[in-house]
């Protein structure tokens, strides 16, 4: 396990052994959206605000990530789909563990919409990532979402503390999850989730206080950071808003 320990240690903080993730894989899903054309310049401006690792593709990590400015760590994302699917919820496998070594990651992500059309091959692909993953010290983070057409309410409570469970019981070292809207529903995610979780920012939030307050609530319950994207790298001050929710993360 020694690998995935010093790996572990390159995306979360050794002091308040907290975290603060910003994916950057939304390229492959609805585009170059606002925020995302100038790759080099978002990451550093994220690195710079102090977040500790950037999630991607593998052809982003040769198109800009740690072109200049400070380090940051890398965790690549293994799973696509498109919002032009008929089936937008699918995700299937695009790389390798392998791969993600040979570029050089920190960790690598697995995307799971339980309740989707192809939930079955989303569990198996999971499952299997993870086995390779020991393999390799490589550390897993589970993207785990309640999302299809039996799925009422994608942040109910009942089906969060579900999936956040599937995560860890196939393998995930770390379990990306939405927040549920409070902290007593939330405690129980955390409750019935053995491994690290962290808290998703979803579409753009208009009012900052109102990330930064999920946030605070989230942590109180137990998470131990954040995985936000565009809540961060469509901000009008990227670093600043890096910045306070690092601050609130690692408790300073």
């Amino acid at each position: 396990m020694i690998g995935k320990q010093i790996r572990m240690e390159r995306i979360i903080n050794r002091e308040s052994r907290k975290t603060v993730i910003v994916p950057i894989d939304h390229g492959v899903s609805v585009g170059p959206i606002p925020g995302l054309e100038d790759i080099e310049k978002t990451i550093n401006d994220i690195a710079e605000g102090g977040a500790n690792a950037v999630l991607m593709h593998k052809g982003i990590v040769r198109a800009g990530h740690r072109g200049y400015g400070k380090d940051v760590g890398l965790i690549v994302h293994l799973s696509a789909g498109t919002s032009l699917s008929q089936y937008p919820n699918n995700r299937v496998q695009v790389t390798s563990v392998k791969e993600a070594v040979r570029l050089g990651a920190d960790a690598v992500s697995v995307h799971v919409n339980v309740g989707s059309e192809n939930e079955s091959e989303m569990l198996r692909n999971l499952g299997m990532v993870a086995e390779k993953c020991n393999e390799y010290g490589m550390p897993l983070l589970a993207m785990m979402y309640a999302r299809g057409k039996k799925i009422e309410n994608e942040h109910d409570v009942k089906y969060i503390k579900h999936v956040a469970r599937i995560g860890a019981e196939l393998g995930a070292d770390i379990i990306k999850t939405v927040y549920t809207g409070n902290k007593r529903t939330f405690k129980e995610v955390i409750n019935g989730c053995p491994v690290p979780v962290v808290i998703a920012g979803g579409p753009k939030i208009d009012s900052e206080d109102d990330l930064l307050r999920m946030i605070e609530d989230a942590m109180d319950c137990g998470a131990i950071g954040v995985s936000i994207g565009r809540n961060i790298f469509q901000a009008k001050d990227r670093v600043a808003i890096t910045k306070k929710i690092c601050k609130i993360v690692h408790g300073e």
